[in-house]
Formats: C-alpha cells, sequence, structure tokens
C-alpha cells in the first residue's frame, strides 16, 4: 500500500522502490484485529536493511503471532527525507503508510557503530523526542536490539527498553507481556517495570544510574529494587528448532545481498581475542543437515534466488559441513543455483572442501589471516600458521585460481613495525608461491589483494582492557607496509584509522556520550557507515562541544579491577576466562578450540562442553 500523500514526487527520487512497500511476502493484516503494532525499523537504507537475515527472522516471528503486527521502515535517503520535510511527511512503515508516532513500539536494530547517529535520525524523521526521559505515555515505547546492545551504555538513554541477546523467542514474550501491560492500562512506567523484573534478556536503562569519580572512571552502578543487578543475554538453545523463515519479502530493487542465506550455526569453537562475535555469540549450537537442506529447498521454491550463501562465524567448522555440501549440490546444480561458502578458516581448509568449493565459485577465495608473524597470531590466537596458508593457496593455484584476498589487522596488542613489515613478506611469498608452483595457470598472472583494518578494542573480548593506537600511529603504520610492498602483484587497501577511532570511542564508551551522539547528529552526522558521509571533523567538534575527551574511551588502557560500561551485561563467558585470555596473549599461549579442550569460559549450556569432558 502505497502512502498516497508521497506518491506525487516517488518518480523524483533516486530508488523509489525503497519507499512503497507492496512486495511478495510482505505481511499486510486487519490493523482493527491486532492488538500490538510494532514498527520494525533498520536505521539504514533498505538495500542494506532488506539484506540483513536477522531483521528477516524476527519480522516473521512476531507476525507469526495473529494479534501482532509487525512493519517494517528504513532511514530515508537524503532525497527523499528533503521531500518528506518540505510536504510534512512524518517517517511511515511500508506495509500501512501508516506514521511511526502512531505504532505501540518501534523498534530499532544496533547492528554496528555506524549506526547511532541514525537512531537519532529515524526518531527525528518519526517526530519522537530523542531521549526516553523526554516521551510521554503517548509516544511508542522504543525498543532497541542487535549486536551493539551488548555495550549499549553510549546511546541507551535513547530507548525505553533493550533486547539483550537473540530475539526469536524473547521478542514474542515481550510482544504478549505488552498486550496484557495494554489491556490493563498501565503506564510506561509501570509497563517497563514488569519488562524488567518479569522477562530475562531485557535492559531497562532507566532503572540503572551510573556515577563517575574525579578520574572519569565509573564509580558505581545503582540499581533500582527489583530490577536484576545483571542482564543476562537471552540465547536459543535448540537451533533445529529456531525460527527460520522460508518465505521471505522480495524487494523490488536490487539489495545487496540477494540471495538465500542459510545459518548453519551460532557461535564460534575459536577464541581470537580481538572478535566479539566470537564471544557474545557463544555457546555454539549448530543446525542438522536435513535441517538446512529442506529450509533451502523451501526459501528458493519461494523466492526464486538464483544462489545460497552459507552463514556462519566460520562455516568450515561446521561439523556436517560434507554432509550439507552434498545434499544441496545433489539438486543445486540442476537448479542452476550458485551456492558460497564464505567465512573459511586456513586451519580448517581441506582438499576435499576445496574440490567442493572449486566446484561451487570460481571467484578469488578469501582468507583471514590477521597478523603477518606467527608471534603475534599467537598473541590474538588465531590458530594458524604459514603452513596452513601455503597449502591452501598451493590448492587454489594448482586448480587454476589467480586470485587471492588476504584479510590483517594493524594495531594489535603487543604489534611492533616488524610485524607490520612482516604482512608485506608474507603477502610476497604468496606471489612467489604462484609463480614456482609447477600448476599454475599458463601464461596468466597472479593477485594477491591484502586489505588491512584497524585494530578496534571491543567489550567482552579479551582485549576489552586494551587502547587503541593513536590515529597517528595507525597511518604511520599504514604508510611503514605501503613502502614495505614491492611489486604490483599486491594489491593493497587500507581502512581510514579516523573512522576506527570514532568506532572505538562508540563501542567502549558510557552513557556520558549520548549527548555528543545528539551533537554530531544536530551538526549534520549521520549515514557514518557510508564513507562519502562520515566526517571526522564534525564529530571531533561534537566531543569538543560537549567537553569530553574520546581518547578517554579510545585509547586508553583500562585496568582489570574498572567498571566496565558493558559490566551491567551477562553474556554468560565470565570476565575471569576473559582476563586470563589477555594474559595468556602476553604470554603469547595459544589457548586450543572448544573442540580440543574446554577452556572455561563459562557459556552458558554449553553443549561442546560436556561433549570434551
Amino acid at each position: 500500500m502505497i502512502r498516497k500523500d508521497i506518491e506525487r514526487f516517488l518518480k523524483n527520487v533516486e530508488k523509489p522502490g525503497r519507499y512503497t512497500g507492496g512486495e511478495q511476502w510482505e505481511t499486510v493484516k486487519d490493523k482493527s484485529k491486532v492488538d500490538l503494532r510494532v514498527a520494525f525499523g533498520f536505521p539504514d537504507l533498505y538495500e542494506i536493511g532488506m539484506s540483513n537475515l536477522g531483521m528477516k527472522i524476527l519480522y516473521s516471528c512476531l507476525n507469526n503471532i495473529e494479534n501482532v503486527w509487525c512493519e517494517r521502515t528504513f532511514a530515508p535517503a537524503e532525497d527523499m527525507a528533503t521531500k518528506m520535510k518540505e510536504n510534512g511527511i512524518p517517517l511511515f512503515a511500508l506495509e500501512s503508510g501508516d506514521s511511526i508516532a502512531d505504532f505501540d513500539v518501534f523498534a530499532l536494530t544496533v547492528q554496528y557503530e555506524g549506526l547511532f547517529t541514525n537512531i537519532l535520525y529515524m526518531l527525528d524523521m518519526a517526530g519522537i523526542p530523542f531521549y526516553a526521559k523526554d516521551r510521554d505515555d503517548s509516544f511508542p515505547l522504543v525498543l532497541g536490539g542487535g549486536p551493539c546492545t551488548y555495550n549499549p551504555e553510549p546511546f541507551c538513554e535513547f530507548f525505553d527498553v533493550l533486547s539483550i541477546g537473540e530475539g526469536e523467542e524473547s521478542l514474542p514474550e515481550l510482544a504478549l507481556l505488552l498486550i496484557d501491560c495494554k489491556s490493563k492500562h498501565l503506564t510506561k512506567k509501570e509497563t517497563l517495570y514488569r519488562i524488567a523484573t518479569e522477562l530475562e534478556g531485557f535492559y531497562v536503562p532507566s532503572l540503572y544510574e551510573f556515577s563517575y569519580g574525579e578520574d572519569g572512571k565509573i564509580s558505581k552502578i545503582s540499581v533500582q529494587d527489583g530490577a536484576p543487578k545483571k542482564v543476562k543475554k537471552r540465547i536459543v538453545e535448540n537451533f533445529d528448532e529456531a525460527h527460520y523463515p522460508t518465505k521471505q519479502i522480495i524487494p523490488y530493487i536490487e539489495t545487496v545481498h540477494d540471495r538465500a542465506t542459510l545459518e548453519i550455526f551460532r557461535g564460534c569453537i575459536r577464541g581470537c581475542r580481538f572478535c566479539q562475535a566470537g564471544m557474545i555469540y557463544r555457546p555454539v549450537r549448530e543446525r542438522s543437515a536435513d535441517v538446512l537442506n529442506c529450509m533451502a529447498k523451501e526459501t528458493i521454491q519461494n523466492c526464486g534466488y538464483e544462489e545460497i550463501s552459507v552463514s556462519s562465524l566460520s562455516s568450515s567448522d561446521y561439523t556436517a559441513l560434507p554432509e550439507l555440501t552434498d545434499k544441496l549440490l545433489s539438486w543445486t546444480n540442476d537448479e542452476k543455483i550458485n551456492l558460497s561458502l564464505p567465512s573459511l578458516r586456513l586451519d580448517s581448509f581441506t582438499k576435499e572442501l576445496m574440490d567442493k568449493v572449486m566446484s561451487l565459485r570460481k571467484s578469488g577465495l578469501t582468507f583471514a589471516v590477521e597478523a603477518g608473524t606467527q608471534r603475534l597470531r599467537d598473541v590474538i590466537n588465531k590458530g594458524i600458521t604459514e603452513v596452513d596458508l601455503f597449502r591452501s593457496v598451493s590448492w587454489a593455484f594448482s586448480e587454476g585460481r589467480t586470485s587471492v584476498k588476504l584479510y590483517f589487522m594493524s594495531g594489535l596488542p603487543t604489534e611492533t613495525d616488524e610485524d607490520i613489515v612482516a604482512i608485506a613478506e608474507l603477502s610476497q611469498a604468496v606471489v612467489n608461491l604462484f609463480y614456482n608452483s609447477p600448476n599454475k595457470p599458463k601464461g596468466k598472472g597472479v593477485n594477491v589483494n591484502i586489505s588491512v583494518s584497524c585494530f578496534v578494542p571491543k567489550p567482552f573480548t579479551p582485549f576489552q582492557w586494551e587502547g587503541q593506537d593513536t590515529v597517528e600511529e595507525l597511518k604511520r603504520k599504514q604508510m611503514l607496509l605501503k613502502d614495505s610492498i614491492t611489486t604490483k602483484k599486491i594489491n593493497y587497501t587500507w581502512h581510514d584509522s579516523r573512522v576506527s577511532f570514532i568506532e572505538a570511542v562508540l563501542a567502549k564508551g558510557d552513557r556520558r556520550l549520548s549527548k555528543a551522539i545528539v551533537a554530531a547528529y544536530k551538526l549534520g552526522q549521520k549515514f557514518d557507515a557510508w564513507s562519502e558521509h562520515f566526517s571526522f571533523d564534525r564529530w571531533i567538534k561534537a566531543f569538543e562541544e560537549v567537553n569530553i575527551d574520546p581518547s578517554f574511551y579510545a585509547n586508553r588502557k583500562m585496568e582489570y579491577d574498572e567498571i566496565l560500561p558493558w559490566d551491567i551485561i551477562d553474556i554468560g563467558v565470565t570476565k575471569e576466562f576473559l582476563i586470563r585470555e589477555n594474559e595468556n596473549a602476553k604470554k603469547g599461549i595459544v589457548t586450543p578450540n572448544c573442540r580440543e579442550k574446554c577452556s572455561g569460559c563459562g557459556a552458558m549450556n554449553c553443549k561442546i562442553k560436556q561433549e570434551v569432558r
């Protein structure tokens, strides 16, 4: 249902299909027959949000409840936002065309730090005050979720409640409680207290107060009576039974990922010390090959996708991968469906798997090496060697591949200039390996593409206490690596260190940062994840306006006994384990993966721990 007052100018904006709705498999209900209306917002462009599997899953979970209607909304592009403001049109939902302010719940998923200013953009476009304390009961309950809520403090004051962990089971529970509260005419304050005290996995920021010492550090966290001292994340224990929609909305315009995505397992058996996802998604839970095969068939039949992509943190660690690929290949080849296996680890990359990958796609292979020396790979607990890399690329070259992409990081704890130069040397060794290979493709050259990101210390990792290198030091290391590369066979790209600095500030920040986010937005900052919109100068000016030193969050090394902004959240992995891993990093001690030996991380309901023991 296209909102009538936008029809007259839709042809004058880029990609009008972002705003029309009416796609195949969208959910439309009679709003007079539902008890709760939810607007699910993704604070980025339509084609980004519609590629997000989590949004598809949770949209379907909520709409499976007969008396709940969940609709979608996305951040309008600049041209559309201008037209909406000129014509007095607030942010609206695609399914009904109704204004977001008329819903019971406005849910926003926060997937990465670059979306923090877009939270405000969405609220602003909806005509909803930024701060929860400034909103009376006439406004929707504003709900947040997504990976960034594992440290929600920098933006928590914009939300009434935050969902911590996986939402397939918790959000339907929340919806039913809200319906009950609504039927009893409870106030928002009364409703929020019930959420905090009756449901697991929901954080109500207004029930918690942070105090700060003269040194700027958090001195105390006060909790209102009845609210949990720590909010425990929610997990779906039986992943075979976890909801997965096989009738997914089919966009009218091209999206970033136009394919069926099969999430084969959640969690990770590895313990890379820089990786937040590997900690917050523990424990590992796998889907069976039969369930995945059925999901894939139904999704392709219903949606007509021409590609299936397997999704996980490390696909080659899935125990039933050979069985799954055989099942999928038994029908995808006949149906001319492409099959993609990303996120492959070098140390679990076998010749058998290589042969399967070769039959699936002919594009270049990508491997995350992370560091140029074995010493630094041991520090970060990457668990791979040069032998693993050379073996895998040799297989690729012998099978006709001429392109390899390698991911590295710069600014890792204990890193030296020798580690940086070693990235160039390792990449050169891969080039040499190609030309020395007797089975290399005849008459062709090689391309070794290396991409180097900047280390960002993240909450709930063993490196959460570490400080980030300064912007200037990261730039120096980037140029050192550039000068160390002596062949055009190596293509080198690197991340903007200024973007990584802001990411570190926002990742490790506390509640005081909310005013900086508001100041940045008022200066014109939004769509930070897009390089053409990001402005480092605006961010620095925003910090200056509110008298905040961003280096206090990004560059300062924190102490083990310091109260952390995210201490309010319980992810199951204990702080004692993270401290132990930080100490192991300093000594270069490698921790084995979970299937080799349980390291006692504390992850709740861990089946692997039971098997190993």
